[in-house]
């Protein structure tokens, strides 16, 4: 019987650390600890690995990571979508095996597990998007490393990569604000993700910042309990602008405006988040936030692949910073 070679990774794995700092250990480089480095080179000649002298970083291993999404996102909300798309790209550029699962309604309802954790598919797993209290502790039962993308649960602590939306949404009701407007109210349904959430904390510190007052019936509900799209019931007492929780949100309120009879920007100003295909489809184009899509997956992705190297690892909550983009939906009071 021919025996396997002892790797890089194998000396990591049973130290509990990366492969890269055993990479640095071995070869002298800076980026670890004296004791770290002492452990790593005590260990290695334990286990009888031989460093060959090559100064290339080690390859990544390849890894098999499942991504579970509600099928509410993936039939109801492009922009999730577009953000899989991206990750399961991004994932093979390094050269990484992802595994996409939809989570049906009654599955979470029940606390039915995914296919992918029960047969043993996967090492590690992501969840993209929100999911119910009780299905998120179900998951950590199988003591696979868990990242949250695009939320995070204040209850439920596990790592996670989100848009930084309480700065986003404070700048474009800040923006409104320098455009004159005072009477500004805000669409998305708060309990629904915790983005939105955030979203509606940005828009009300930059109101109260500003000495605003928040009037009652403008915190406006877009979605029903089930988090389905609804329209929604304005106010009597309108506003002159509208910060909106997404652009697909904005988009629709655009459209109900106009049939009201309201000029968009004339009459009533909209501003979106998220920077996707909506606030160009619109007319006027919608002036919104820009997530970063592209570092909200890399990011996700590599800390992913750092918590299967070390199960220690833990980065907490990483905000991923966006922009503000102006387009034409917004009218300067004067």
């Amino acid at each position: 019987m021919i025996r396997k070679s002892v790797t890089m990774s194998d000396v990591a794995k049973e130290l509990g650390v990366s492969t890269v700092s055993v990479s640095k250990a071995l070869t002298g480089k800076d980026g670890v600890s004296a004791s770290v480095r002492e452990a790593i080179l005590k260990k290695a000649e334990e286990m009888g690995y031989r460093y060959t002298g090559s100064k290339k970083e080690p390859e990544r291993e390849h890894h098999n990571i499942g991504i579970i999404i509600s099928e509410h996102f993936i039939s109801k909300d492009a922009y999730y979508s577009r953000l899989y798309e991206k990750t399961m790209m991004m994932m093979a550029d390094e050269k990484q095996i992802g595994l996409l699962e939809i989570i049906k309604k009654d599955a979470q309802k029940n606390l039915q597990p995914p296919v992918l954790m029960t047969s043993e598919q996967i090492e590690g797993v992501i969840v993209l998007g929100q999911m119910s209290k009780k299905y998120l502790s179900m998951l950590r039962k199988f003591g696979l490393p868990i990242l949250y993308m695009d939320f995070y649960d204040e209850d439920i602590r596990e790592d996670s990569v989100i848009s930084d939306s309480v700065f986003g949404s404070g700048l474009l009701t800040n923006y409104l604000i320098h455009k004159g407007h005072e009477r500004i109210a805000f669409v998305g349904s708060i309990r629904s993700t915790s983005s939105i959430m955030d979203r509606y904390i940005g828009y009300y510190r930059a109101m109260l910042t500003a000495g605003l007052a928040v009037e009652e019936g403008w915190l406006i509900e877009d979605r029903n309990e089930e988090g389905d799209r609804i329209v929604p019931i304005l106010p009597s007492n309108m506003p002159t602008a509208f910060v909106c929780n997404s652009d697909a949100t904005a988009f629709e309120l655009v459209k109900q405006l106009q049939g009201m009879g309201y000029n968009v920007p004339g009459d009533i100003s909209v501003v979106g988040f998220d920077n996707f295909i909506y606030s160009e489809m619109s007319t006027p184009k919608i002036t919104t936030y820009g997530v970063d899509t592209d570092a909200l997956a890399l990011n996700t992705i590599r800390i992913m692949l750092e918590k299967l190297e070390n199960s220690d690892y833990s980065v907490g909550r990483v905000l991923i910073p966006g922009t503000m983009v102006e387009r034409e939906s917004v009218k300067e009071l004067k």
